[in-house]
Formats: C-alpha cells, structure tokens, sequence
C-alpha cells in the first residue's frame, strides 16, 4: 500500500476513533441510567421496582387461587427478569414480609427478630385479596416486551392506591439512593379522601415494628430530613426493665447485641438479658443491684440501638427520570393518578355496555324485520355483496343506533347460527337492554362525578381492608439525651495534688470520685487558676491543686467560695461564683491576673452553701482588730470574672472554717413537659413550683392509683399519668370514681398520704371494672350530673359543689353516692388548668348505661299484666299519702314565719330499700328514724303513727322526691 493511500485511510478513520477515556464515560452513564430505572428505585404511579414489579405480574399469571411454590414463582418471573433467582427470591420475601400484597404460606422468616425464610422450595405464596382489587386490570395496563421479546410485561401496574407510601422502598443506585418511608394504611386513604376534598395532607411513617418516633425534623421525607425512633421501654419494677418494641430498621438481635457491648463497655451495668420474643417482642433486662431504673432508661437510648437515627430520601421515578419529591406530593400525586385509572376503568365499562347495546340492537332488528330471509341476502355471492344488501336494509334504523355499522358487525351478525336465531326472545333482550341502559346511567353519574367516587372508592378500601391496620409507632416528641448525664461512673478518677496531675491511672493518689469515661473534669490551683480537662489516664493540669471534681456543664446549682490575695497591692478579696460553659482546656483566671496572686481560701458547695468563716490578719500598727468573721451567705453570687469584695487591704495570717452555712439559692423550679413526659428547668409545660430537700412529686394516674417520686430530671413518667403536682399533705382533692361491684358513682374528698417513693397506692375500688372519672385539687370544684329519676326516666341535670357532697375523709374510704338516681354523664363544670394540674382527659365522661340495674320490687307490674285488688288498694292509698304531704309543704311555703312541721307517718305496704353508701352531712343531721318519712313494710296489724319535729331554717330546703318522700335534700 501506498504511502499516500494509507495516510488517506488514516485521515477517513481519525472521525470514527473513539478514546478509551469517552466509551469509560458513556457506558458508565448508561449503567448508571440502568441501575437507576431498571434495578434500585420505584416508579412513583405503582411503587414497585422492576424486579418486584414482575413478580406480581408472575403471581397474576399464575393465579388460580390457590398457593404456588414460591420456587415456581421465581422461575416464571424469570421469563421477565435478566438476574439471578436469588435476587428474586429475596425481594419476593421481603413483598411477603410487608403483609400487603401477597398471602403467604410456610416459614417467611421474622424482620423483627432477623429470622430468614426458609427455601424457596419450602415456601408458598399467592396474590392476596386486596392485591387483586386494587394492583391489576389488563385493560389499564401498558405493556412491553420483555428482555428477550418473548413475552409481554407491563410497564407499570395500574395500582389504585399509594402502594409507594404504604410499603416504603430502599434502593442503592449509582450516584443516588433512596430510603421512603412505610405509612399507616388507613391514614394514606384518609390523606387522600382530603386530598380529593381539596385539603393539602400531612403525613408522617408508621413502622411495623411499633415504637416511638419524633417527627419533628421529618421535613416531609426529603433530604436532610431525620427521624429519631425509640424502643419502647417499661419499668415492670426496679430492678426490671422489659423492651416490648423495638426501633424500625433494628432486630431484636441487633438490639441485645447493642447493650450487651454497652455493658462489656462500662456505659450502662445490667445483671442479666433475656430475649423472651415469640409472637410478640419481650427483651427482659434484669439491672445491676443500685441501678436506677429511670437512668439506665436514658442510657440505653444513648448509647445502644434502642434509639436510631434514620434519615429518608424520597427518590422515585417519574417520566422515565429520578425525581426528589416530598411524601405529600408524592401522595397527591398517587391519588390523582388513581382517579384517572377509575376513569379510564368507568371509560372502559362504558364502551363495552354502549358495544353490548348496540349488537343487542342490531340482532334484535335483523331477527324482527326478517332480514335473514330478505331474498337479496339469502342469494348474495359474497361477504361484499352481504355488507351491501345489509346496509341498505339497516338503512332506516342507522339514526336510532350509536355509532355507524361496521362490516365487522355484519360479520358477527351472519356468524350468529340459525338455531340461535329462531329462539331469540324479543321479551328478554328487551329487559337485558333496559339492564344495560340502566348500568349506562349509573356509570355516565359516576363519570360526572368522578371526585365523590374516587373518595368513595379509598372509603370502600378502608372499610374493607382497614382494619386491623391501626397506627403502631407512637408520635412523640424526645428530649435530647445527654450521654455525660447518664454514663454510668465506671472508672475511678485521682489526683496528685502536688506534682499536678489527674487521670483514671494514678491509682497510688488520692482518690477524688468516681466518673464515666466521657466526662470531663475541673481542676482549680493555688495560682487561682482554673481548667477543665477531659478524662483521660493521665493528663497534666498544672502544680498547686487544691480541688479537683468530675464538671457538670451548666450546673448553676454548685457554687464556689473563694478568698485570694492580689499579687499586685496585697488586698484579698472574696468572692462567690459558678461555673458554666467553658472551653475545654483553657485556662480561666478567678483572681485579677496579677503575677504573685494567691488563693487563700476555698470551698465547693453543691447546693449553694454558705459557711461562715474566721479572718485572722498579721499584726500591724494600725490595727487593733486581728481578727473577725465573715458570712459567705452576705456576698452575692456573680460571675466567674468578677473582682470580688475587699475583705482587707492587710496581709491575711490565717482563714478558719467557723461553722456550716446553709444554701443561699431558692429552690429549684421545676417544669412538667407534657409532650415529652419529662421534668425540666427549662420553663418548658406546666410549672410544678419549687423543690428542695426532700420535697416530693404527686402523679396520680387515669387506672386509678397515686405515687410519689423525687424531682430528679432523670425520672420517667407514666402516659397515663392525669394529674401531677407538687405534693402537699395538707391539700384536698376531689375524687369521682365508678364503683363496679356497687354500680354506682361516688364521690370522695380526701387528702394524699406520705409513701415511700415508687410506691403505687390505689385510691379508688379494686374491684374490676372500677374507673376514676376525674379528680381535681380546685376547692371550688363543681360537677354537673345528668340523671333519670323514677320508673319514667326524667332526665334532669344537676349541678353540685363537691365540697358540699361530703367531708373530708380517709384515703381509702369509697365516699358517698353521687346520687340516689341513674347517673348518665358527670361533667367537670370548671375544668380550667391550675397551676402544675395536667388535665384528666376523662373530665367528661358518658356512662354507659349497661352499668345500671334497675331495682325491682316484687311489687312492680310489667306492662299488660293483671293488677289485683290490693295492688289497686296500695296505688290509691300512696297517691292520697303523696297529696296530703304536697298540701302540707304548699302551706309552709305560705306560712315561711312557722318554725315546725308536724305531720303523721302513715302506714305503708311496700318495703323500701336502703340506699347504700355512707351517710352525707344533711342525712345525718336528720337522723329521725327514716322509716318515718319512708314507706313501712306492710304488715298484718298497722302501726300507729308517729309525730316527728323538724327545725326548719329554710323552706325551701323541703322538697318532696318521686316516691313522695318529705324531707331535707
């Protein structure tokens, strides 16, 4: 070859040459692109990836009704998937395990406890109801081909409900991933019902493994958004610890391991773990003799996998492109499409009833008017010649008909056998068309109003597959757990005061405390310097030590007294101060920073004491005063900076300890945060007041029982819990409770007894089915009751004073009667919050009536029985009782200046039975033998009666009641 040529050829082939670096460019795009809409992330219209989608398509292809092996499943979805059955398998499992689309059959392995499935081989699947309903319909669905062109496959599946939001979906692509969270069932339909109503949605994760999470930086599941996810954990009692759900994304495994290395850590101190989970999970932590409870709480949220941390990230696929969505967009957008595939479903169903009318139609024509024995068309040579005379035939019923004949419709009319068409029942394909009419009308309404029935379709689904599906993961909002405050103290902290050195490893010094291995300690010396250090084996702070303590940071509770000396003049000062933020290994200086300054006197006091101390000065001429006393409690708390007060401008010989003070601070003020269910210095919730020494919490909980705890920060407190306070055993409370085995409502005053802390003490019946209706501390509480008095059920509200009902009595006493009458509902008319009171939710209570048993008497006659004589005798005799009392109270109303009624018992035939419950003030005071105002039992003699005097203050506290009863109510 020529020199020139294969220049020329070189020249032609420089265009067509492609660099290694640019194919390594677009191949690593078209993987990217491949991973990203064919592997990893779901379409936004169905929710599935393509693997999971062609698995139900497979389940629908094979579904006969019946369980298939899911082996066969995974082969057959190999027609449509280009992988390995393993990939299948495994997104099968995990479709299996989320409890929605697919009823399984065998051992489908646990995602709580981390159990696999068993084999393939072993195990059986099938579509299950609500899968059929609501992902499939052949006539909405857009097909491909499949890899290999042999088979078809649909591209997405027309899913009816958001299927993305209610799964969840994590994918790892190239370059992107995404983590949707799982919702709760019922609350997408309802979101959607509002969405169709035109209200934006809110909607945040429900987990199946229960729980508790914050949402509050949840940031509608876009990036950057977090979610915090608690087990939840209960104290079965103070030295047990029981786990019932754990945090999603975690295994009851992964969870015992994560304490068992925060124990072998030192960060928390358990006895014993056991993992009890069956149906349910039961992780049962036995804790260390000493342990608090309420801390080790604390510590296993901060330092195991009892709280997670998870962060979402809404990729989906849209138009063939990843897009970043928000859940409620996402939603919205899955509710509109839903209400165009109803359409197209309601466009379908009418296309087909119009195509069955219109043949209906076009058979019943050519049957009635004897086309099929017109001359012309028996003679016709071919199918052209048949349209012909047929077109012509049709020609006069072509306006009555709804669309124009087609020869494919001549073709199916010819087709028809003759048989068929001798025993055509005009009769009955007009009914069958008028049937067809009618579902017409039906579905062109539905198409008008198209939005009510989208709602009611997610309306349908709720009721018919909603429940059960209830939300499982509590909403809650957490407080930030700080590891410093709940790391257990398991290293020994010393100090070697004199060469300058603290650490966990000078184990021949001085002992000083112990400490966790993240705290962080602060060491003051001679030179009235100061510095925090962290914990380390050992770290040099500096020579002249004269105290050294594990650092709380922020602690305004601990507060220094210092007395040093100006290296400059020789003046000492005296101060008092805390110590709060700081940076860590800096050194801060107490005294005015003069070379030479010197501490001469220094005290810790955790609690803001004040000790008093002895001034002892050098001799000096001028002097006739060596020495005096200084109250600490006199010099007022400042800031770390801060100069001090002059104590002398003399050389200082000796600072004695005289006596011990007491704290100068208030007490600490503490806050209730409901939300949280923590207590707090914060101001945040409701104020408890102010706590010092031994003062106690009063929480009374909705079961019926009270208890009394500390104020340390660290407590955890009951949901339940209804009313919290401040204890005072001095304060009375109000109490309204059902009694279950009286069926009745009482009502008590009472104040709280001291008892040991932890200690629950019931203040209502044992009895089961017992309930507290409300307790309140108001003095001035009033409860409004609606009762229904006598055989005709009154109805009639009353509204009382509770301290009016009863004195003050014991804790355990059951109280009086609410009433005398059928109570029906009992209301709190002043429900205001007090100060430190969290409202009783049940304030306001119905009574269920199924409670109350009317008492009988054997006189009492069921309507349409036979009334004897005696019965008629007994009915006149208590109405003439009844008139003759009404006459004589009328008479005391026009008479208000008598101070006495004297009136006459008469004889009675009924008994009457005693109310229970104890006696009121007003009952007592009246103790007259209540057989005088009450009916006797009938006897064979009559017993004289009896002349009775009451005091009268106030006439209108006679009142008569509906058994005719005259007396003071």
């Amino acid at each position: 070859m020529s020199e020139e040529l294969e220049n020329n050829l070189n020249e032609e082939n420089k265009h067509t040459i492609t660099p290694i670096n640019g194919l390594y460019e677009n191949w690593f795009l078209d993987y990217a692109s491949y991973v990203i809409l064919d592997r990893a992330v779901p379409h936004i219209h169905d929710g599935l990836k393509p693997v999971q989608r062609r698995i139900m398509h497979s389940l629908k292809e094979m579904d006969d009704g019946r369980f298939n092996k899911a082996a066969n499943v995974i082969g057959n979805t190999m027609k449509y998937h280009p992988h390995g059955d393993a990939s299948i398998g495994d997104a099968m499992v995990q479709i299996g395990q989320k409890d929605l689309l697919i009823d399984c059959q065998g051992n489908w392995g646990d995602p709580i406890t981390g159990d696999s499935a068993a084999a393939p081989r072993y195990i059986e699947a099938r579509l299950s109801k609500f899968a059929n309903d609501v992902v499939f319909n052949a006539d909405t669905t857009i097909w491909q081909l499949s890899y290999d062109g042999r088979n078809s496959e649909p591209v997405t599946l027309p899913v009816k409900f958001p299927l993305l939001l209610a799964q969840g979906a994590e994918g790892i692509a190239v370059g992107l991933a995404t983590k949707v969270m799982p919702h709760n069932f019922v609350e997408l339909l309802d979101a959607s019902i509002e969405i169709l109503k035109g209200n934006r949605s809110n909607i945040l994760p429900d987990f199946f493994t229960g729980g508790m999470a914050d949402f509050s930086n949840y940031n509608e599941g876009m990036r950057g958004g977090r979610i915090r996810v608690r087990a939840k954990i209960t104290e079965k009692d103070k030295k047990t610890l029981v786990i019932t759900e754990i945090p999603y994304s975690t295994t009851t495994g992964s969870v015992i391991d994560s304490i068992l290395a925060a124990n072998d850590k030192g960060k928390i101190k358990i006895k014993k773990i056991e993992d009890n989970t069956a149906a349910n999970v039961e992780i049962v932590i036995q804790l260390a003799p000493g342990i608090s409870p309420d801390v080790t709480i604390d510590a296993l949220y901060a330092f195991t996998a009892c709280e997670v941390s998870i962060s979402p990230n809404t990729c989906i696929i849209k138009d063939d492109k990843p897009h970043f969505l928000t859940v409620n967009d996402i939603l919205e957008q899955n509710t509109k499409h839903t209400k165009f595939l109803l359409k197209r479903e309601l466009e379908i169903r009418l296309y087909e009833l119009q195509e069955r009318i219109f043949f209906s139609s076009l058979l019943k024509i050519f049957i009635q008017e004897g086309m099929y024995k017109n001359p012309e068309y028996e003679n016709a040579s071919d199918f052209d010649a048949v349209v012909n005379v047929l077109n012509i035939l049709f020609e006069p019923f072509k306006a009555s008909l709804y669309r124009e004949i087609l020869p494919e419709d001549f073709k199916k009319l010819i087709d028809k056998p003759m048989s068929s068409i001798t025993r055509f029942d005009v009769k009955k394909a007009d009914e069958q068309m008028k049937a067809l009419e009618d579902e017409i009308k039906v579905v062109k309404g539905h198409l008008r109003h198209l939005t009510d029935y989208a709602i009611a379709w997610f309306q349908k689904l709720k009721d018919k597959y909603g429940k059960g599906r209830e939300r499982k993961t509590e909403i809650r909002l957490f407080d930030r757990v700080e590891a410093s405050k709940v790391a257990l103290a398991n290293v020994k902290l010393y100090v070697n005061k004199e060469d300058g050195f603290v650490g966990t490893g000078l184990k021949k010094d001085e002992f000083v405390a112990d400490c966790s291995d993240i705290d962080e300690i602060i060491v003051f010396r001679e030179d009235g310097k100061c510095i925090v250090t962290k914990v380390a084996d050992k770290t040099f702070v500096g020579k002249g030590i004269i105290h050294a303590q594990v650092f709380k940071k922020g602690d305004d509770r601990t507060v220094y007294n210092l007395i040093y000396r100006d290296g400059a003049n020789g003046t000492s000062y005296i101060k008092r101060f805390s110590v709060l933020g700081v940076t860590r290994d800096k050194e801060y200086d107490l005294t005015k920073g003069t070379k030479g300054s010197k501490i001469l006197y220094f005290t810790a006091n955790p609690n803001g004491e004040a000790e008093v101390i002895t001034v002892q000065l050098k001799p000096h001429s001028k002097l006739k005063k060596l020495q005096f006393d200084i109250d600490f409690a006199e010099t007022a708390i400042k800031g770390r900076a801060s100069q001090g007060n002059i104590v002398s401008k003399y050389p200082i010989k000796k600072v004695l300890f005289k006596s011990k003070g007491v704290s100068t601070l208030s007490g600490l003020k503490i806050w209730y945060d409901e939300l949280l269910k923590r207590l707090n210095v914060d101001g945040r919730g409701k104020y408890l007041g102010e706590f010092d020494g031994d003062d106690k919490i009063l929480q009374v909980n909705a079961a019926g029982w009270y208890e009394l705890t500390s104020f340390d920060l660290s407590n955890h407190f009951d949901p339940g819990i209804v009313l919290m306070q401040k204890f005072d055993p001095e304060k009375i409370y109000g109490l309204i409770h059902y009694d279950a085995k009286a069926k009745n409502y009482y009502v008590k005053r009472f104040v709280f007894e001291l008892q040991p802390a932890g200690k629950e003490v019931s203040i209502i019946s044992e009895e089961p089915g017992s309930k507290m209706i409300f307790i309140t501390g108001k003095a001035d509480a009033q409860v409004q009751v609606d009762v229904e008095k006598g055989k005709s059920k009154t109805p009639e509200t009353l509204v009382l004073d509770l301290a009016g009902l009863i004195d003050v009595k014991g804790l355990k006493a059951n109280g009086n009667r609410l009433s005398q009458h059928d109570v029906k509902k009992v209301n709190l008319v002043n429900a205001e919050s007090e100060i430190g009171t969290v409202l009783v939710e049940t304030s306001k209570v119905n009574v269920d009536e199924s409670n109350y048993e009317e008492d009988l008497t054997e006189n009492t006659t069921e309507i349409g029985e036979e009334i004897s004589p005696d019965q008629i005798n007994l009915a006149t005799e208590q109405e003439n009782q009844l008139s003759e009392i009404k006459a004589e109270k009328e008479k005391l109303i026009e008479e208000p200046e008598k101070k006495k009624l004297v009136f006459e018992s008469k004889p009675a035939k009924i008994e009457q039975q005693p109310a229970t419950g104890e006696k009121g003030e007003v009952e007592e005071k009246k103790e007259i033998e209540d057989k005088e105002a009450k009916l006797e039992p009938k006897t064979d003699e009559p017993k004289p009666a009896k002349k009775v005097d009451f005091e009268i203050t106030n006439p209108d506290d006679i009142k008569i009641d509906d058994k005719g009863q005259l007396g003071f109510f």
